[in-house]
């Protein structure tokens, strides 16, 4: 697949509840695994923002099973600089290709 086929793929939309349980949409931006970890991440942006020009990016360590989509946030520091290390790296390699 070339860089040109995944720019016409269709965005990955997930539902994602907010604290008062009303599903907010958001869209995949990337998924990832941090070399030497089980892990699984993925960067979403909110798909009906208030402000369009804040670009807000979330980051969530996630587990498949099946179909379900398990989310869990990331509250460790350290895993956290991991995982905006490793987003920011594949950011830039994303930005050089094309």
């Amino acid at each position: 697949m070339t860089n040109d086929d995944m720019q016409f793929e269709e965005p990955e939309i997930i539902y994602i509840p907010d604290e008062d349980g009303n599903e907010e949409e958001f869209e995949v931006i990337m998924k990832f695994e941090v070399d030497g970890s089980d892990s699984k991440y993925m960067m979403v942006v909110p798909l009906s923002g208030e402000n369009e020009e804040e670009d807000e990016v979330y980051a969530f360590r996630y587990e498949e099973d099946g179909d379900d989509l398990k989310l869990y946030t990331i509250e460790d520091e350290e895993e956290w600089n991991i995982v905006e290390e490793t987003f920011n790296t594949l950011l830039g390699e994303m930005e050089e290709d094309n």
